[in-house]
């Protein structure tokens, strides 16, 4: 069992739901997916939001599959909920990448057939065969939203604006620094070392060996008394900035978009070294019940459409670019505020997460770090 690391980082879902409860889905699932009909049943295990009211309500109607959901406030609690494939309870399940490939390896999602899924080929091309979620040329799962850690910062407090993540290490602002509390913030250490030490000689943020993973915690452990807030909540973040607790720190474009609109001069950064980030996919249960109705589900959310209005209901980016129009037809502006107008040029510089492996994905080692060496070490480091 993996020690409990809640994923309370996305319970900012919640609070932008509301934006758009009240719009109506105007694609049509039968034109997506096809004359097939369905099960009559959906189950779906999911971080909340996931198959928010104002996208999935068209789909049961143009489907007939009834959409019953179950939310989990944890990665570990997915996982276990996820054993045995399901236990015959789950069509389909909603995972970022720091779990999905124990999910594979422990045979408890099964392989998605990309060509009963037509929509699959509008996604952009980093988002089809994965590694986050793809094994041995396998496709696991279905991405349709990511999310980048990008550098933020209150540029009248922050002079000259940097360009690299050093700001955030060495005690340059002072205690006013705002951090994700998450085992996958070692990668983002990890990441900065490959540039400002490369004799560490670290090849992928993701795939540790023992000495790579203490010099990443010992570059975080320097970082803690510079911490002002190690937050759990997009809005524990925004707090922060907008209290002045913080002036730089690691956050999403939520809260750029969140800061800015409440008159906060917030500004986000991509810097050279690159960034860390992640995609949530759906992926297929080992035992799922109902698996018509959950490669109908597959194939809405391939659309446009569905993808928008998925996309302003988390506050993250859509895995396909057609999107844009939809997203700025329900909420202006953020087609642009999340990206999605540079989506290669951004997606080409973030290193997604995936879940971190004793297996090396390089030169045949199996001397890597695992996920719980991960968690361990995070809870050690007393955040």
């Amino acid at each position: 069992m993996l020690p409990d690391v809640v994923r309370t980082l996305r319970g900012r879902r919640v609070l932008v739901a509301a934006l758009v409860a009240a719009v109506a889905v105007v694609s049509s699932v039968a034109a997506a997916a096809g004359p097939a009909k369905g099960e009559g049943e959906l189950d779906l295990l999911e971080w909340p939001a996931f198959s928010d009211a104002s996208f999935a309500k068209q789909f049961e109607q143009q489907s007939g599959c009834k959409v019953k959901r179950r939310d989990v406030g944890s990665s570990n609690q997915m996982v276990a909920l996820m054993q045995n494939g399901g236990a015959g309870k789950v069509d389909l399940v909603s995972v970022a990448g720091d779990i999905a490939l124990l999910l594979v390896s422990a045979h408890d999602v099964a392989p998605i057939t990309v060509s009963r899924i037509p929509g699959y080929s509008s996604l952009m091309p980093v988002f089809r065969a994965p590694r986050f979620s793809t094994a041995a040329g396998v496709h696991y799962g279905e991405a349709v939203a990511w999310e980048q850690n990008l550098l933020l910062l209150n540029p009248k407090q922050v002079k000259p604006a940097p360009t690299s993540w050093s700001v955030l290490y060495g005690g340059k602002v002072g205690k006013r620094l705002a951090i994700p509390n998450n085992p996958l913030q070692i990668a983002d250490a990890a990441l900065y070392l490959t540039k400002s030490k490369p004799s560490l000689g670290i090849r992928d943020p993701y795939e540790l060996t023992k000495p790579q993973l203490d010099a990443a915690v010992a570059l975080l452990k320097a970082q803690k008394p510079y911490v002002s807030t190690y937050w759990n909540y997009a809005a524990d973040e925004v707090d922060a900035f907008k209290n002045g607790q913080a002036v730089a720190g690691v956050g999403w474009p939520y809260q750029v978009l969140t800061l800015r609109a409440g008159g906060s001069p917030i500004t986000s950064v991509l810097p050279h070294e690159g960034a860390t980030g992640w995609a949530d996919s759906w992926m297929l249960a080992a035992k799922a019940p109902h698996p018509t109705c959950a490669y109908l589900w597959l194939q809405y959310m391939t659309t446009p459409q569905a993808q928008a209005k998925l996309a302003v209901a988390l506050g993250e980016t859509p895995t396909n670019p057609a999107a844009c129009a939809p997203m700025d037809a329900l909420q202006p502006g953020s087609c642009a505020g999340y990206h999605l107008d540079e989506a290669s040029r951004y997606a080409s510089r973030i290193r997604f997460w995936t879940t971190p492996q004793t297996t090396c994905g390089w030169g045949g080692r199996r001397d890597c770090t695992s996920l719980v060496d991960w968690q361990k070490a995070w809870a050690r480091l007393g955040t």
